[in-house]
């Protein structure tokens, strides 16, 4: 898993589209469980880590860090 490195207000975009038809995804919240919002319709979904490493493709844009 060390080529998918993800942090707090990370885009991610995730193996499928959202039902808006949108598959770029902001990180707002890390823990075990994981909760996206939806960058196209502001949904957002709180998801568990493990379903959450296994459906992400890729980081489109990374936040810049402290």
């Amino acid at each position: 898993m060390a080529d998918k490195q993800y942090h707090l207000n990370d885009v991610v975009q995730m193996k499928k589209a959202h039902p808006c038809g949108e598959n770029r995804w902001k990180i707002i919240r890390l823990g075990m469980d994981i909760r996206i919002k939806c960058q196209g319709c502001g949904h957002s979904v709180l998801i568990p880590r493990k379903k959450f490493e296994s459906r992400m493709k890729k980081v489109v844009e990374a936040a810049p860090q402290e």
